[in-house]
């Protein structure tokens, strides 16, 4: 076996232990389908202070904060956001690998609030 094709399979089973400790998750189709931004009058925040947590206790996090005013959560819980309109503040909170979608998800509830 390479080094290439052992560094492939090492990262593919960190991920899979990573997925099977936060829970199996899938990413629903429509996240991959193209959406209408919101207009800027219509959005909870137009400029956004962006951080990104990255916790291996992700799932579990999210699950704990989702009754919180300003949280919006992935069902189930992979990843999530916090925000405020009024600091301008939000923060994505994600496991060690998410994949774009999660995080483009979640950016969007920075910018849009509670969406789904």
């Amino acid at each position: 076996m390479s080094t290439t094709t052992q560094a492939l399979f090492g990262r593919a089973l960190v991920l899979l232990t990573v997925m099977s400790l936060s829970g199996c998750y899938t990413i629903a189709s429509t996240e991959y389908a193209d959406f209408a931004a919101q207009s800027p009058d219509k959005r909870v925040m137009n400029s956004v202070n962006l951080s990104w947590e990255i916790r291996p206790d992700a799932a579990e996090y999210c699950a704990q904060i989702s009754g919180k005013r300003g949280a919006g959560m992935a069902t189930p819980a992979v990843a999530c956001a916090t925000w405020s309109a009024e600091s301008k503040r939000c923060t994505i909170i994600t496991t060690p690998n998410p994949n774009h979608v999660v995080i483009g998800h979640e950016v969007r509830h920075c910018f849009e609030g509670h969406f789904h």
